[in-house]
């Protein structure tokens, strides 16, 4: 019989399946289960960009687009970023149009990483990035960010630089934590970054999803224009996942070579999904705030709901996820989230599927219906009560 394994790549046969993905399949497969794992809108895709779509494919507009995108989807792209956030990237030469932003970080990182290089990522932090490092051959550096309310300390940051630093990845809005960055910290984050001869990679997906303030982009500040790739894209704030439409921005030789990484593994993003891309970003941008007064009924519903429990938590600002510590159950983050499928058919996700930083806690994706978390908690509610004397938190 052939080994088919030999020979494969050590690097993909190190890559473990994600911890969401691991108990988001299994609730699956549970006719009454509730998934509070993906961190996905349940709200459709906006009826006018869903008609953009269907026009241009009723158009024959279904071939391959420029490598980068259209042009005029660049432009909404830079028009959008410009009027709602003041920073201009040129639309032909500093703007690239990815199969999501996912496919943007991973030709982004397979461009500026090499062999033996290291990249820092505050921690716990999405877990889409290790394996992409990993790949390139990079190894991941985290700063622990669960004693600074999971904001990065700028000073720590500093420390972890090195002569083998060649990136700081930063995610902002959070996932997993939903924490954002106060004007305050990013100006300090930026002092040290701006020091330092290092790539600054920003994934900003979730800008539009922002509760307390209003998003401050690193692109913002000039003085790190030279150094910062922006990863963005339409998949939470429009409600378009499986669209796959995804933004990076950068400087133009930057750009360029990325370009080339890009063409290489996608040729372009779909092409209807570009004409869909440009009707959200120049005539919808007001779905996120309507999506954002749900989330934000629901986070307060989900929280005052956990603290009723005896779980403590920091109040998340942005993104659509809350991240409990369930230390005083006694139980690991695992055992709890696989204890509570299955005795209550609730998924909710590892905190350490986001580094060993995250242990201890877990996720809870609020982007679901409102009877969908009613009923996730109740449950909650129940499975922390019938916990050992010795384990549960105290009931308020």
């Amino acid at each position: 019989m052939i080994e088919l394994h030999k020979g494969l790549n050590e690097r993909a046969l190190e890559i473990a399946v994600p911890g969401i993905r691991v108990f988001a399949n299994k609730v699956a497969q549970l006719p009454d289960g509730i998934n509070l794992t993906i961190g996905e809108p349940d709200f459709p895709t906006p009826d006018r960009v869903k008609a953009a779509a269907v026009a241009a494919i009723q158009h024959n507009r279904t071939g391959y687009s420029h490598n980068a995108g259209l042009l005029e989807l660049r432009e909404s792209v830079s028009r959008f970023f410009l009027q709602k956030y003041g920073f201009l990237y040129d639309p032909k030469t500093e703007v690239l149009i990815t199969s999501g932003a996912s496919e943007g970080i991973d030709s982004t990182l397979r461009t500026i990483l090499e062999e033996g290089d290291e990249v820092i990522l505050p921690a716990p932090i999405y877990s889409g990035y290790e394996p992409v490092i990993r790949l390139a051959g990079a190894k991941p550096v985290y700063l622990d960010t669960s004693q600074t309310g999971f904001v990065p300390d700028a000073a720590a940051l500093e420390r972890l630089i090195t002569e083998r630093t060649k990136a700081v990845i930063l995610n902002y809005p959070s996932n997993p934590t939903g924490a954002t960055l106060s004007r305050e910290t990013m100006d300090d984050l930026v002092a040290v970054l701006s020091k330092h001869n290092v790539f600054i990679v920003s994934d900003e997906i979730y800008s539009e999803n922002t509760y307390e303030s209003r998003h401050i982009s690193f692109a913002e500040y000039p003085e790190i224009r030279d150094q910062l790739i922006l990863i963005h894209g339409l998949s939470k704030s429009h409600s378009m996942t499986g669209w796959r439409i995804g933004f990076v921005m950068g400087p133009a030789p930057l750009i360029g070579h990325i370009l080339k990484v890009h063409l290489s593994n996608s040729i372009c993003a779909s092409l209807p999904g570009q004409y869909a891309a440009i009707e959200a970003l120049d005539h919808c941008r007001d779905v996120p705030a309507e999506m954002n007064k749900d989330y934000i009924r629901r986070r307060d519903y989900v929280i005052g709901r956990l603290r009723q429990m005896g779980l403590r938590m920091t109040v998340p600002t942005g993104a659509f996820y809350v991240f409990p510590s369930i230390q005083s159950t006694g139980l690991s983050s695992f055992k709890f989230a696989t204890k509570l499928l299955d005795e209550k058919h609730v998924a909710v996700v590892p905190g350490d599927s986001f580094t060993e930083n995250g242990e201890g806690y877990v996720r809870i994706s609020y982007a679901n219906s409102m009877d969908n978390l009613v009923n996730a908690m109740d449950r909650l509610e129940a499975f922390i009560r019938e916990l050992p004397a010795g384990d549960a938190p105290a009931i308020l």
